[in-house]
């Protein structure tokens, strides 16, 4: 007995091998199996997230492209609110005559008409009246009159309706043509330009110069 169950041993054995094989393999192919199908609910887990990200990407690139839209159209307003007021003010008077006081400095003959009236005055420190808003530019032009300082500092503007008084203190230097030679000057006034709102802007009509101080305390004046 001993024998023949001895010899029924390596059979079993053999039986188990393939029984333990065939287990293995339908082990294998049902994990294989399991982890595909995993994947699978995985990827359709993930597309739903995928969409909703692009739409909420979508969503930022519209409201960006409305406000680069929107931009232009506000920002005249907003540089708008910078300029002076429309209409007789003390604000819009002072730009007019900031303007005329650079086109003196800058030496610029159309700028200097551009702000005078045709029948614009102006009496000098001396007392002397020159009229006709081509004084200034035609002497320019000529070479009879140049600038090498014209600015002007603390400004006192008054509005009495249609009409502006700016007075300013000014330096005023450079060189004008007495005889047949240039001769430079260099003073100090206390300027005032009489402005009218004609038309729907400032036009000077008349600017009266006098010294700071008296005349021969001046730097230097050409006589």
């Amino acid at each position: 007995m001993n024998v023949t169950g001895w010899r029924k041993l390596p059979a079993i054995s053999r039986e188990g091998k393939e029984m333990k094989m065939n287990l293995t393999r339908w082990m294998k192919t049902t994990f294989a199996d399991t982890l595909s199908s995993s994947a699978a609910r995985q990827v359709e887990v993930q597309e739903p997230t995928k969409r909703e990200s692009m739409r909420i990407l979508n969503g930022i690139l519209t409201l960006t492209i409305v406000g680069l839209l929107i931009a232009p159209i506000a920002s005249p307003k907003a540089a708008g609110a910078a300029k002076p007021a429309p209409g007789p003010t003390a604000e819009s008077a002072l730009a007019a005559d900031d303007e005329l006081t650079k086109a003196l400095r800058d030496d610029d003959p159309d700028g200097i008409a551009r702000w005078l009236s045709d029948d614009w005055v102006v009496i000098s420190a001396r007392g002397e009246v020159g009229e006709g808003k081509s004084i200034f530019p035609n002497a320019i032009r000529s070479g009879h009159l140049k600038h090498t300082a014209y600015e002007s500092s603390e400004p006192r503007v008054r509005v009495y309706g249609n009409v502006a008084l700016v007075t300013t203190r000014l330096h005023n230097a450079g060189s004008s043509l007495v005889g047949s030679e240039h001769k430079p000057y260099d003073a100090m006034e206390i300027q005032t330009d009489v402005w009218l709102w004609k038309d729907g802007g400032w036009k000077c009509v008349l600017t009266h110069e006098a010294w700071e101080g008296a005349e021969k305390d001046q730097k230097l004046l050409n006589r």
